[in-house]
């Protein structure tokens, strides 16, 4: 926001060209007045009481008084640009795989331990932070669903709840994705306002629970006008789950602080991911890694964007109340003078 000072009728300051002639004509000397006294002694009394130059003082008060009301009448204000953004955003909901699979470290740097889940989460978290303008929802399933946010644009609520979770929380298990594609797209038919909707749902595993199978949610979720975005998760073999504590998520090493195998993973039904993408004419992804899954989001990040339009506007705020306010203590200033201390004696 910028703001600058200038005047509504700017010609209007031309009168002020206008006192210097003014202040030239009542400077003109005129002619000798003459006071006729019956002793020298009364005149020379009475010119030790004058004062000097009264009338140029109140002529400076008088021209200061002219000027501050021309220069109100111009109309002096502050002008500030403003800009406005008006958003038609989208209707987002997340929906992450909470399964134990989740734990996996096939996705993780060889030196480091980082599970899919707190890779899928830390690049969820940045997708959530690119997107401001947007409503975004989180539902987390396992055997099934659960909504850890509904659509909302405080973004640090969501973010919070986000972190909060981990693998373990849902105890039932099993991987339910008809059931969380269609609860996602039950919350986003709840936003009839919206300028679109789309779901992504990530998970690194097949359908084998839940009362509604992915293909007939993704027909529920296009019906409604969502698009399926599809997120394939780890290696295309099979990996092991390692050994972890269900109640707080963390890993359990052996004496020697190396993961303990746990069963042996299969990897994510990617056939059936791509069939519901193309049902709501949305795409499907595969990631092995955190680069590859930072992608993914980034590429729906600019397929699917806001509308964004800017107003700009100019707020004035009136300042012709100063001066004119001045102008009036000047003059009420001269006027007193004028018949006190400067009084004149025709």
């Amino acid at each position: 926001m910028n703001s600058e000072l200038e005047f509504q009728y700017p010609w209007v300051l031309a009168l002020l060209a206008l006192l210097p002639v003014y202040a030239f004509l009542c400077g003109r000397a005129g002619k000798h007045s003459a006071i006729h006294f019956s002793s020298a002694e009364i005149a020379r009394a009475a010119g030790t009481m004058v004062r000097a130059a009264p009338g140029r003082l109140l002529l400076f008060l008088r021209l200061m008084t002219a000027a501050l009301c021309i220069i109100a009448l111009a109309g002096p204000r502050f002008a500030s640009d403003r800009t406005e953004a008006q958003t038609r955003g989208i209707d987002i909901m997340l929906a992450l795989d909470l399964s134990w699979s989740m734990m996996a470290l096939d996705m993780s740097p060889p030196d480091e331990r980082i599970t899919r889940f707190d890779i899928a989460a830390e690049v969820i978290e940045d997708f959530i932070r690119k997107r401001p303008n947007d409503r975004i929802g989180l539902i987390v399933f396992s055997r099934v669903p659960y909504l850890a946010s509904p659509l909302t644009l405080n973004h640090d609520w969501l973010i919070a709840n986000l972190k909060r979770l981990h693998v373990g929380m849902i105890r039932e298990l099993g991987t339910a994705i008809g059931d969380a594609t269609a609860s996602a797209a039950r919350r986003l038919k709840s936003s009839p306002d919206s300028k679109s909707r789309i779901i992504i749902l990530l998970t690194d595993g097949d359908n084998n629970h839940g009362e509604i199978d992915p293909v007939p949610a993704a027909q529920l979720a296009a019906a409604l006008g969502a698009k399926v975005y599809t997120i394939g998760i780890g290696v295309e073999e099979p990996c092991y789950l390692p050994e972890f504590e269900p109640s707080t998520g963390r890993l359990r090493l052996d004496a020697n602080g190396n993961v303990i195998p746990r069963l042996l993973l299969q990897p994510a039904n990617y056939s059936l991911l791509d069939r519901m993408s193309e049902l709501s004419n949305a795409r499907s992804y595969r990631a092995k890694n955190r680069s590859e899954l930072q992608s993914i989001y980034d590429e729906i990040d600019r397929l699917e964007k806001t509308e964004i339009n800017l107003r700009r506007y100019t707020l004035h705020t009136p300042l012709f109340q100063w001066p004119l306010l001045t102008a009036f203590a000047l003059l009420a200033i001269e006027l007193t003078l004028a018949n006190t201390r400067y009084r004149r004696i025709p």
